[in-house]
């Protein structure tokens, strides 16, 4: 994969997290509520919410609410469960949780599934 494509498929994953993450927090996940939950432009927002819906990733409805697809849903779950098992585990072996949280955003989208799951199946038998 291209370092291109590869840092294009690293947004659309952490996208999709965040709406994820917002989801489980308030009731409708809005644009904006995306831009500040990432830091990012309204308008960098709307170009990936665009994207998004053109991959049938998200639906967004006639007041602006974006909600997951099941597709949608699936990847951001699958990334949010590598988010979190990497950064509570760097953060048992003692690293400080704000490096953690910062550094298993960069890992969780470039291990690969097989030492993913290594990981994860050390972890809940030890």
């Amino acid at each position: 994969m291209s370092y291109t494509k590869h840092k294009s498929e690293e947004s659309v994953e952490d996208y999709l997290e965040a709406i994820l993450v917002l989801s489980n927090r308030i009731p409708e996940v809005r644009s904006i509520d995306i831009a500040n939950h990432l830091n990012y432009s309204k308008p960098s927002i709307s170009v990936a919410m665009k994207n998004l819906k053109n991959r049938d990733y998200i639906t967004v409805g006639d007041t602006g609410h974006i909600h997951l697809t099941a597709e949608g849903r699936r990847i951001a779950e699958s990334v949010y469960e590598r988010h979190t098992l990497i950064s509570d585990w760097l953060i048992r072996l003692g690293v400080n949780p704000e490096t953690a949280v910062n550094d298993a955003c960069k890992m969780e989208h470039d291990i690969s599934p097989e030492s993913f799951e290594a990981i994860k199946n050390y972890i809940q038998n030890n």
